[in-house]
């Protein structure tokens, strides 16, 4: 009967967490989904805690243990998830990620020790090798240990305290060292005995190492992309503690994250009109040195726009369309964005965003952003729905964006990020771009956009200035 219940409780988790995915594709009903979701993983964890047997038929007893570590966990989570601002929230999803990738890991240490404790080369000889086993925990080592050096890089990278690094044929090392741990995975997976067990350690040491230079190289633009892809990597490991466990529901939802981080990546590939391998190889998001002719400011001249003159073309336009960028978010300008909306919405300009697949630092960084601030998903438009309308748009208001505005994706094949779909914003009558300074974007690139005749620049910090521009078009 209780396995009964047991297996009614995962039915439900597993349920619970199609359903929850299902319902974060739409933002709309992706705060009810995620509730879906975590109330079916509860229900999962308590059935395991209570009900679950081993193959002797004893239950869990080490109770204080498992709550405590249950305690401390949601005590941590519920607190950084409360302090953090939507800024730092692509750096907390990759902490997280990294602290699933070394749960899957450390899963597979207790179950290698499990089955090499105590046991000599005769002993394992006598009782056999589970092959499949043995090859799941080393499936569950690399792959969680990737993720969570991966992940522990990309966190520093997005919080700053971990700069690009790379040194002449670093990628050809990867592929040697992933070779490497292929090999010698193979090997123990076909030789263990109580002698080598110690290569087991051996692969842990190289897949972290693996996971650090993994990651190291790739940086700006390419940062959602990576994080999208660790966040699968950390699916598949969980979905191995499953099989090791034979816990439906852990391998349910570990396929689902490993599937929807693959096809998240995949799509996010596609958006930036880009190959996987690409991405992981060309690096086109870490710092370069500029060449000749890359100087700022040698494209041409720019030309600025005073605060009243942009209140009143906006107030006067008849269709203005926001894109926001990750300097609105910087500078938690989102509140006084929507303020602004609604304020020329009462002028009777009509008002929408262009959200672009890879802006911000992860996916769906915009449209978290904006939801905070209460603007209506109606308002938000992706970037098929956009370029269709800014050739009868009056005035573009551009918020920190900048590579994914940059006609240079389009127009110069030189370019690192020639063939990536950009938002077409020169198509507008009127472009005002709000930067703090002509410096490059995260791609560390210049932006022919800034040089065009219909483009105009309003420096300043994006939250200031909104304000600046309320009141000004509040005085006209």
């Amino acid at each position: 009967m209780e396995l009964n219940i047991l297996t009614i409780c995962y039915l439900i988790g597993s349920i619970t967490f199609i359903l929850g995915l299902k319902m974060l594709s739409n933002p709309a009903t992706a705060r009810k989904g995620n509730l879906v979701a975590a109330g079916g993983m509860t229900i999962a964890i308590i059935g395991t805690i209570f009900l679950y047997k081993d193959e002797a038929g004893q239950k869990l007893h080490n109770y204080i243990w498992i709550f405590g570590g249950l305690a401390v966990g949601t005590i941590v989570g519920v607190m950084a998830a409360k302090k953090v601002k939507m800024t730092a929230m692509p750096e907390m999803v990759s902490l997280f990620n990294g602290m699933g990738g070394a749960c899957a890991a450390l899963i597979s240490i207790v179950e290698f020790n499990h089955l090499t404790s105590g046991k000599n080369e005769i002993d394992l000889y006598l009782t056999g090798i589970p092959h499949g086993q043995l090859l799941i925990i080393l499936l569950g080592l690399i792959i969680g240990s990737v993720s969570f050096a991966g992940s522990m890089i990309a966190w520093g990278k997005l919080n700053g305290s971990v700069k690009d690094f790379s040194f002449p044929g670093q990628h050809i090392f990867n592929i040697v060292l992933l070779l490497l741990i292929v090999g010698l995975a193979t090997f123990l997976v076909i030789n263990l005995n109580g002698s080598n067990a110690f290569v087991f350690y051996i692969i842990l040491a190289l897949s972290l190492l693996y996971g650090t230079l993994f990651v190291f190289p790739i940086g700006g633009a390419d940062m959602p992309v990576v994080i999208s892809l660790l966040n699968s990597f950390t699916g598949v490991a969980a979905a191995c503690g499953g099989f090791l466990y034979d816990n439906k529901v852990m391998l349910t939802g570990g396929i689902l994250v490993g599937a929807a981080g693959t096809l998240l990546t995949i799509l996010m590939c596609k958006a930036m009109n880009r190959s996987l391998a690409n991405v992981l190889i060309g690096s086109f998001g870490a710092k370069k040195v500029a060449g000749p002719g890359a100087a700022p400011g040698e494209q041409g001249a720019y030309k600025e726009i005073s605060l009243s003159d942009t209140a009143v073309v906006m107030s006067y336009a008849s269709k203005v369309i926001i894109v926001p960028g990750y300097g609105l978010a910087v500078a938690q300008a989102q509140h006084a964005c929507h303020e602004l909306e609604k304020m020329l919405e009462e002028k009777g300009v009509s008002v929408k965003y262009a959200i672009h697949p890879v802006a911000g630092r992860m996916p769906g960084h915009m449209n978290v952003l904006l939801a905070e601030a209460d603007v209506s998903y109606d308002k938000l438009e992706e970037m098929e729905q956009a370029n269709e309308e800014f050739s009868s748009t009056d005035v573009v208001l551009i918020l920190g964006a900048n590579d994914v505005v940059n006609p240079a994706a389009k127009s110069d094949p030189s370019s690192p990020i020639y063939g990536m779909p950009i938002l077409d914003v020169e198509l507008a009558k009127t472009v005002i771009v709000n930067k703090r300074s002509m410096k490059p974007g995260y791609a560390g690139i210049e932006n022919d956009l800034f040089f065009r005749p219909k483009t105009s620049m309003l420096f300043g910090d994006a939250k200031k200035v909104l304000q600046d521009l309320i009141a000004e078009i509040k005085s006209l």
